[in-house]
Parts: C-alpha cells; structure tokens; sequence
C-alpha cells in the first residue's frame, strides 16, 4: 500500500470510529434525563449505594468515620444555556465510554497489519483485555474515587462563615474527570507492555521505581479521601495492585522479547 491508501484506510477507521461515538451520544442523549438522576447526580446524596458501603465498612472496624450522615449538596445553573450544554457534554462522554471497544477495535485493525506474525500471536486479546480495564476503571473511578472527592469538596470550607454551593458545569467537569480518567489509568499494564516490547521501560526499572510509584499513590489518595486509613486504603490498594500487574506483564514482555531477539 501506498502512502495515500494507508492515510486513507487511516480516514476510514476514524470515521467509523467518530460515527459510533455519534450514534451512541445520539442514544444517551436521548436518556439523558434517566442517565443525569440515577448517575450523574447521585453521588452527591447520601442515599448513594458507596456511602452506605462505606459506613457498613465503618460498623465492622468500629469506626465512625465513613459514616458521613446525611446529606445533599445544592447545585446551580448560572449560565442561559449551561444545562443544554451540560447534557451535550455529558451524552459525549457516555457516548465515548459505550463506543469504546468498537474505536478500539477500528484502530487496532489499522495497525495489526503492520506487526509481525509473532507480535500479532502475541497481541490475541488485547481489545477484550483493554475494553476490560477501561471498564473496571470507569468503575472503580465512579463507585470509589467519585463519592469520596465530592463529599472531600462539598464539606471543605476554608472558614464557616462561607456555605458550598456548587455550579452544575464545575460539578459535571469532576465526575467526567475522574470517572474517564480512571478508565485510562486502568490501562496502564497495556500502556507498560507496549512501552517494554520497544525497549522504553524495562522491569528491573519497575520494581526499582516501586517507592517512588507507591508514594504517588499514597499522595494522592490521601488528597481525595477523608482523613481515615481505611478509605485511604480503598483508593491506594486498587491503583498499587495495578502498577505490581504491570510489572507483571512488562517480565512477560521483556522475556519475550529477549527470546525474539536469540531466534
């Protein structure tokens, strides 16, 4: 193939790509009343099924502090057209998150001729794999990091005198953050594999970073939850087991690639 057919089968696979998300927003936006009650807006009410986890969590360890009691945060629109545009933006995120595995699918269609018969035998699974960890991060960004953060902000106060009410764009802008940004750090042990096959990142470098790795994640778990270990705990544990997988899977990769090269 020339130069201008990949570009154009390039061309192809986008559209395709953008069409599905089209189609799917087109869907969500449809439902969006059902998808902002029982999703968007429901980790900002105390009924949420994570608080009531939470405080279950608390009862077994006889502590008080994942009972958050009762609560619901007010949010406001100041904008004439910012629930339009807030329901454009939240169908565009659900679109891409429900389209995900058809774009992962026309992309990796585009570069699986380019890869060697060993490096495709190799890659068997990838899409299922990858669709697989997005999905669990969306999850695990939702269920966990979502709830603790909005309860995080929505109860900080740099003084009494000063109430929290919230617009609904900054509101959306933290669900959608976290929620898709936790589906694309869930793809990290992909991300290592691909970066160890072209000699990037090595796993003796992994496990020689494993402190600096779990002090990040310490961090910034202590930033977003409140100030208790369990929770703490619930938000590190998750992301650490993740960077250890992807160790993991760069020995894995790096093996290989050293018996490639011997052959």
């Amino acid at each position: 193939m020339t130069l201008m057919d990949h570009l154009n089968e390039l061309r192809s696979k986008l559209f395709r790509a953008a069409f599905s998300i089209l189609i799917t927003s087109t869907v969500c936006f449809v439902y969006s009343r059902k998808i902002f009650d029982y999703v968007i807006l429901a980790p900002k009410k105390s009924t949420f099924v994570t608080y009531g986890w939470l405080c279950e969590l608390g009862k077994l360890f006889r502590t008080n502090g994942l009972c958050f009691g009762t609560f619901d945060y007010p949010i406001v629109n100041l904008k004439m057209s910012g629930q339009f545009m807030t329901d454009m933006t939240v169908s565009f995120f659900a679109g891409i998150i429900f389209a995900f595995p058809y774009i992962l699918y026309q992309l990796w269609s585009f570069i699986k001729p380019a890869l060697h018969e060993n490096e495709r035998r190799h890659s068997k699974g990838v899409i299922s794999t990858m669709s697989f960890l997005f999905f669990l991060g969306i999850l695990f960004g939702y269920y966990i990091i979502v709830p603790l953060s909005v309860h995080f902000l929505g109860t900080y106060q740099v003084s009494g005198t000063v109430a929290n009410q919230f617009q609904l764009d900054s509101y959306i802008s933290v669900i959608t953050t976290i929620t898709f940004g936790m589906g694309v750090v869930f793809e990290l042990p992909i991300l290592i594999f691909f970066l160890t096959k072209i000699g990037i990142l090595t796993p003796s470098f992994l496990r020689s970073s494993r402190k600096y790795a779990l002090l990040v994640i310490v961090i910034l778990a202590a930033i977003i939850t409140p100030p208790d270990v369990f929770s703490q705990l619930m938000v590190s544990a998750p992301l650490y087991i993740l960077y250890e997988v992807g160790i993991v899977v760069s020995a894995r990769a790096y093996r290989k690639k050293q018996e490639e090269e011997k052959d």
